[in-house]
């Protein structure tokens, strides 16, 4: 496969993480004035082009530690594992069912990986879904405990001061973290193991044209469907989705950050009552969880096993 379809590929899936996961970064800040949502996306696609220059250890994980995308036949079945990630969640969203990104790309390079005859490993598939599944855990136990210290520690004119914290720490962390996926089949693409700033910046670019046309749909979603929102539950989601995924980027372990939104959320609206939570809403959002990984690793192998098939 030509190096220039997957960096079309690529192209669309940035722009489609932006309306995934970049509307959710914006949409726990909606009703505080303290960030609007341009200057919100001005500044993640800033740190988006900046941060993986730091660090880009995720990006290698998602190439090299699930399966090794190297040799013959690396950009096909990476485009095969993009694309079945992509319409899983698609096709899941599109039954109401909003899911992870980063967990469809998981299963999709996983299954291409197998389908293409790959070496694929074992061990760091089970290690990343072990991170993945506790992601929105730990989001949660956080949440609880950050809000009961933000009503010990400020006021309502304080909030804006750790909106802005809790968003710069958040996107601090996708940036170092599950929003490497796009620079990962880059990397494929361009045959490069680093992070240069003209792919990172056009990634940033696309990303936050997404985000600008996804924000309305996620601030429905986590702003109003999950929980009884105020603005200290967004702020709590903020910092506790940036605590729980910054820790993972350390590791090199993708996470999904709207997984850890979500915990975040969750155990804001617990720490103040449970009726806060809408616990139909929270039951459909993991209900899509489960099914997104495998769902996405059996259509990326199938279709890998089939396309090698016919062009060995």
């Amino acid at each position: 496969m030509d190096a220039s379809v997957l960096i079309a590929i690529a192209c669309v899936f940035a722009f489609v993480s932006g309306m995934n996961d970049g509307g959710a970064l914006l949409a726990t800040g909606l009703k505080l004035p303290a960030i609007r949502p341009a200057v919100g996306t001005l500044t993640l696609v800033v740190l988006m082009a900046l941060v993986p220059l730091v660090t880009h250890q995720v990006a290698r994980t998602f190439v090299t530690r699930l399966a090794t995308f190297q040799g013959p036949g690396a950009k096909t079945s990476m485009s095969i594992a993009v694309v079945a990630a992509l319409s899983v969640v698609m096709a899941l969203s599109a039954k109401g069912l909003p899911t992870s990104l980063t967990l469809a790309v998981v299963g999709g390079l996983t299954g291409a990986g197998l389908g293409w005859g790959l070496p694929v490993s074992a061990g760091s598939v089970a290690q990343v879904l072990a991170f993945a599944l506790a992601a929105p855990v730990v989001g949660g136990l956080l949440g609880w405990v950050v809000i009961r210290l933000l009503l010990l520690v400020t006021t309502g004119k304080g909030l804006p001061r750790w909106h802005w914290a809790g968003f710069l720490l958040q996107t601090v962390a996708y940036s170092a973290n599950d929003g490497q996926k796009v620079l990962a089949v880059l990397m494929v693409a361009g045959n490069f193991s680093n992070a240069p700033l003209p792919y990172t910046s056009l990634v940033a670019v696309l990303f936050g044209f997404g985000t600008v046309y996804g924000l309305p749909k996620a601030g429905r979603t986590l702003g109003r469907e999950l929980i009884v929102f105020r603005p200290l539950h967004g702020v709590t989601a903020e910092l506790a989705s940036g605590l729980a995924v910054i820790g993972s980027s350390a590791l090199g372990m993708p996470v999904s950050m709207t997984q850890a939104i979500a915990g975040g959320l969750i155990g804001a609206g617990v720490a103040q009552g449970a009726g806060r939570v809408r616990w139909h809403a929270a039951v459909k959002i993991v209900v899509a969880w489960v099914l997104t990984l495998p769902m996405s690793a059996l259509v990326a192998a199938l279709a890998s096993y089939a396309v090698r098939g016919v062009t060995a």
